[in-house]
């Protein structure tokens, strides 16, 4: 099934909810428009109990080149409410970085700017091996609003961070998956296969204990050690009172698939 808008695209396939950005003529450039859909579609897929993963990606082997430099120049560059695209900006892609079903970019041909910000705000990222990968905000005198000065450098440490923001560059997929910034890279032709391969590691988990680790693990360089303590206990506590933590163990003993029921 697929919902469509003038700027993006929604397929629910079985598990896997295939979120479209869908501008073409402008190699996938965000809107206020497309924010506000994908804002949208993320609150859609974390209460759709048939959706296991939010796989993100782009039409015609581009993912995101970034904001789309024309309705920036028209309705924010110069004005008193310039700030107010970033903080769009970073509530959407908040939303998506803190969902509670992962998320995977699938990245292809420019992956810069806003776009770059998308990516980085995803779980996990797959990227073709010729791929341009980058923040590349300074090489237009702008500043990312949506992450790269906080989740760059908890995925990267800060003189790698730098090292993107300062510079400008470019990554190839292959670079950027050497660079530690993304999960894996394959060849044009490879691709979807290695997502498809990826992604069925994620749809076949218990769905209640895939949010509850997520939601764990985001925290883990946020707060100091006692307290991360405190919340390893809490996690696993419901792991142990869970209907799923009953049946994974059960399942095992008895040699067989086990059946989630998501609780």
């Amino acid at each position: 099934m697929a919902i469509e808008t003038d700027h993006i695209l929604l397929e629910k396939d079985g598990p896997v909810a295939r979120v479209w950005l869908n501008r073409p003529h402008v190699k996938n450039a965000v809107t206020v428009e497309l924010l506000h859909r994908l804002d949208e579609i993320i609150k859609e897929v974390e209460t759709d109990p048939e959706l296991r993963v939010l796989v993100l990606r782009g039409v015609n082997n581009q993912f995101c080149s970034g904001f789309d430099l024309n309705e920036l120049l028209g309705d924010f560059i110069g004005t008193s409410n310039a700030m107010d695209v970033g903080v769009l900006s970073a509530q959407v892609c908040d939303r998506l970085y803190s969902m509670n079903k992962p998320s995977v970019a699938v990245l292809e041909g420019y992956v810069t700017a806003g776009g770059f910000e998308l990516m980085i705000s995803c779980d996990f990222a797959i990227a073709s091996d010729d791929a341009k990968i980058g923040d590349f905000h300074i090489n237009r005198a702008l500043f990312g609003g949506a992450g790269p000065i906080y989740r760059l450098p908890r995925m990267l440490g800060l003189r790698k961070t730098k090292e993107l923001m300062l510079t400008g560059k470019l990554l190839s997929g292959h670079e950027a998956h050497e660079f530690g910034l993304i999960n894996d890279s394959a060849p044009a032709d490879k691709l979807d296969e290695t997502v498809e391969n990826f992604i069925g590691d994620l749809t076949n988990k218990s769905p209640f204990m895939m949010k509850l680790t997520k939601m764990a693990v985001n925290q883990g360089l946020d707060a100091d050690i006692k307290s991360l303590m405190i919340m390893e206990h809490f996690a696993v506590g419901n792991s142990l009172q869970s209907a799923d933590g009953k049946e994974g163990v059960q399942a095992f003993l008895e040699k067989r698939e086990p059946v989630w029921i998501g609780r």
